[in-house]
Formats: C-alpha cells, sequence, structure tokens
C-alpha cells in the first residue's frame, strides 16, 4: 500500500482555507457560520501541521496540533456561549445587532 502523497494532504487544506475564508466574508449575517467558518480555517491549519510533521517524522507538528485542538474547542464553547446569552437578551444573533451594544 502506497502512503498519500504530501501534496494530497495540502490541497484537501487549501480546500479546507479557502472555504473557511468563503464562510466569513460572503456569510456576514449569522455569527454561527462565522464560527463554524473559524473552525474549518483551524482545521485547514491542523492538517498542514499534522502532514508535515508525518513527512519530516518529526511529532512536534502532531504535539502543535493537539494545542490548537485544545484552544479550538475553548473558542468553540466561549463563543456559544456568548451567543447563547446574547441570544436570550435580544432575540436574534445577526452580526448587524451586535453594534447595537456600543456605548
Amino acid at each position: 500500500m502506497l502512503p498519500v502523497p504530501l501534496g494530497h494532504y495540502l490541497t484537501v487544506s487549501a480546500i479546507l482555507l479557502v472555504l473557511g475564508i468563503f464562510g466569513i466574508f460572503l456569510n456576514r449575517k449569522n455569527i454561527i457560520v462565522i464560527l463554524m467558518s473559524v473552525e474549518l480555517i483551524l482545521l485547514a491549519v491542523n492538517l498542514n501541521l499534522v502532514a508535515f510533521s508525518a513527512a519530516l517524522g518529526d511529532l512536534a507538528g502532531q504535539i502543535m496540533a493537539m494545542f490548537v485542538l485544545t484552544v479550538a474547542a475553548a473558542e468553540a464553547s466561549i463563543g456559544l456561549a456568548i451567543v447563547v446569552v446574547y441570544f436570550r437578551n435580544r432575540g436574534s444573533i445577526e452580526v448587524e445587532d451586535v453594534n447595537m451594544m456600543k456605548g
């Protein structure tokens, strides 16, 4: 069985990165989609770290990927908690309504 070439991993990672960036810039109304797009970008970074770590035979990239996963989980939980509290106070989670919180 032949191993998967590094270029295939980088291609999938680039596709995930582009989808995450498009999700942020094309959908500016729903904060849940923006949070999921940030998670896609972090997943692309993790895939790069693990692919290069495996290609170079070094575990440092895989350890760093575990730290990124920890930060991503914390970001998701805190972000969703903020969205739930905001929804309870305002009744919607649209990004334009967040500007009303200034002042």
